[in-house]
């Protein structure tokens, strides 16, 4: 049976490859201390659907490069906020912004 592995798109600027990161947790033998321990996996992604910030399920499978050893199964959850599409809002506020601050330039000027 193969493996499933459930983890967050960190990359997806290759094509048709995403990288998905992992993470853990781990007790110390000796000192009892849990730490996060973060894996990181190169699969395949066919249709390039996933993209970062996704949560992500990819299942073990032949090798299919140097370091390609997982494929995508399926995308399990997307992120309500991303990056781009904060940049995107945060834009025309900006926009705003600076229209305004030239005007009261030009009124402190006359």
């Amino acid at each position: 049976m193969a493996k499933t592995i459930i983890g967050t798109v960190s990359s997806d600027k290759t094509d048709k490859t995403i990288v998905v990161t992992v993470q853990s947790r781990k007790t110390h033998p000796l000192y009892r201390k849990q730490y996060t321990i973060s894996r990181k996996y190169m699969a395949h992604d066919e249709k390039n659907e996933a993209q970062v910030g996704d949560r992500v399920a990819i299942v073990e499978t032949r090798p299919l490069s140097a370091r390609k050893r997982y494929t995508l199964d399926r995308i399990i959850e997307k992120p309500k906020l991303r990056e781009d599409s904060l940049a995107a809002i945060k834009a025309p506020e900006a926009e705003q912004d600076s229209g305004e601050s030239e005007e009261g330039d030009k009124e402190k000027r006359s």
